[in-house]
């Protein structure tokens, strides 16, 4: 998942503006993001990448066994069912601007969302008496396609009260219509020859070496350093406390 899926979201939230449209110029500014993330260090992975398997727990109303208690699973298997990292792209743009990913099996809820957190601004005028949060923009993937920017507002009233507000856009419900599967405009695109959702070499081969540098280090350790959550949770909170600086946390979906 971190290697294709999320590494194809990262590019797209992180890419320039492509000079055009088309399929080759978009791949081109896709690829420039991945070109600046550099391989992890051992000791980077231990910093920034936190990984768990799932124990027993509750889902959906029923009662999951642990993972390595599933069938066709060793007892001893170090596989990881979830993974949470914090990786930096080295450009012009985004020095500095940390990136959290985040994926998992038997979470609390199946859903695939990106939050964009705005950089605050100069708190002059109302966080003396009112902290202000940061405006969030989340693009929902899946399920409910669509996206929501949360700012911050003045509630009605003649007191100065400060509070989030949550501007929602549903594409279902606005264009009334049934959103097409992934896998259905992938095998549309094909059939039409457009490459733009497509990934070239490169972009694999860079992918991959982001990847095995933190495959390299778990393979070394064995079981030592894999976490374990419940099944039903959002994974371990060392996830949190560990990549996160005291003023974040995960935006659950």
């Amino acid at each position: 998942m971190v290697q294709n899926h999320m590494f194809q979201l990262l590019s797209l939230i992180a890419m320039e503006p492509p000079v055009s449209l088309e399929a080759e110029d978009i791949r081109e500014a896709k690829l420039n993001v991945l070109r600046a993330i550099k391989p992890l260090t051992p000791e980077q992975v231990h910093r920034q990448v936190v990984r768990a398997q799932y124990t027993a727990g509750q889902m959906d109303g029923r009662t999951l066994p642990a993972y390595v208690q599933e069938e066709g699973v060793a007892p001893g298997s170090a596989t990881e069912t979830y993974v949470a990292l914090k990786l930096f792209v080295n450009n012009w743009r985004w020095s500095g601007v940390p990136f959290y990913l985040r994926t998992g099996k038997a979470l609390a809820r199946r859903a695939s969302t990106v939050a964009v957190h705005f950089k605050p601004l100069p708190a002059i005028l109302f966080a003396e008496h009112h902290p202000l949060p940061a405006n969030v923009l989340t693009l929902r993937i899946q399920p409910d396609e669509g996206f929501s920017l949360e700012v911050v507002g003045k509630r009605p009233g003649l007191d100065l009260s400060i509070g989030a507000v949550n501007m929602n856009l549903d594409y279902a419900r606005e264009y009334h219509a049934r959103l097409p599967e992934a896998y259905e405009m992938l095998l549309y695109e094909v059939m039409v020859g457009d490459q733009t959702l497509f990934v070239e070499a490169e972009m694999v081969e860079r992918s991959w070496r982001f990847v095995q540098s933190i495959l390299d280090v778990w393979e070394r350790e064995g079981k030592n350093g894999l976490l374990a959550y419940p099944a039903g949770t959002w994974g371990p909170s060392t996830a949190e406390q560990k990549l996160m600086p005291d003023s974040c946390a995960w935006l659950e979906p």
